[in-house]
């Protein structure tokens, strides 16, 4: 038998909610879609559905052939369309996903200019500060700023994000601008972490060596806009991406300390599965992120470590 063609036949009874709306959809016969579906049970060995003569409803064996059979499915999709696709234009829904504050800042109106450029692509936005599991969520492409693990996903390397301390001008007159890591243990901060509570403990490097220093001060918080908002009111020195304070710094409004201790920048990637490698809408959209922030420098780390 075509176990592809029983697999969509098997999808669309279960979509179309009956197995004569099934046989419209995909212009075959009801009695050719039930033998269908009768050789797909009798070759697994198993029932996959329950039919009565009200209803339908599926088995726990079918519940998981079903979630099989749709990834499957979009994978001979995804394949298909891999084949052609350098001579494609991009199109259709694109999804991607980024921690929140950056795709705010940067991502969005890469996506807007991005969108207008392709017309045919509908690109949706899903800004979270957490780790998304592209396959089982439905998204296309992540953009990631950490040191990967190990994985099945294709990484591409936009550019690098420097871990900055700052403070504002008035803070710094008031406790003195510190000259090493260690100086902050004796000086109030804003915490931005996304564990609450525990012991916060800042990474340095001095002398090619991994300095951690203990933290502590009146706020702290999960969230980067608030953080950044206490240390702009003076309550501490802060911690964060550069990205995140760069419109601050060149306005005056907090100031860079300890840039010589700064630890290893972290990188920006763009992350998709292999299967999407080749997807017009895919590979076009991470070419087109790989040519902005080379040319804007993705606020990359502009110092070395000392």
């Amino acid at each position: 038998m075509d176990k592809l063609w029983a697999m969509q036949a098997f999808v669309a009874i279960i979509d179309r909610g009956s197995i004569t709306a099934a046989a419209d959809a995909l212009d075959t016969s009801t009695p050719s879609l039930v033998r269908t579906l009768a050789a797909l049970e009798q070759e697994l060995g198993v029932r996959l559905l329950n039919r009565t003569t009200r209803r339908q409803q599926l088995t726990d064996e079918g519940m998981e052939y079903l979630e099989r059979s749709r990834r499957i499915l979009a994978e001979v999709s995804e394949a298909e369309a891999a084949v052609s696709a350098r001579r494609t234009a991009p199109e259709g829904r694109l999804v991607v996903t980024a921690p929140a504050l950056f795709g705010r800042l940067h991502l969005a109106p890469l996506a807007t200019e991005f969108v207008t450029r392709f017309p045919q692509v509908r690109i949706e936005l899903l800004l979270l500060d957490r780790v998304v599991n592209l396959l089982e969520e439905g998204i296309d492409l992540a953009v990631r700023i950490a040191h990967l693990p190990d994985s099945s996903l294709v990484a591409v390397t936009l550019g690098q994000i420097r871990r900055v301390v700052c403070a504002t001008p008035a803070l710094l007159r008031r406790t003195g601008t510190p000259r090493e890591p260690q100086e902050l243990a004796r000086r109030p901060v804003v915490r931005f972490s996304t564990t609450l509570g525990a012991r916060d403990e800042w990474e340095f490097w001095e002398a090619g060596r991994r300095r951690m220093v203990a933290v502590e001060g009146p706020f702290a918080c999960n969230q980067a806009d608030a953080a950044i908002d206490a240390c702009l009111q003076g309550l501490g020195f802060g911690r964060f991406l550069s990205y995140q304070v760069q419109s601050l710094v060149a306005a005056g409004k907090l100031k860079l300390v300890l840039e010589e201790f700064e630890p290893e920048p972290r990188t920006v990637h763009a992350l998709f599965a292999r299967q999407k490698a080749a997807v017009p809408k895919v590979r076009v959209f991470v070419d087109f992120l790989v040519e902005v922030f080379a040319r804007r420098g993705s606020a990359a780390a502009r110092r070395t470590r000392r």
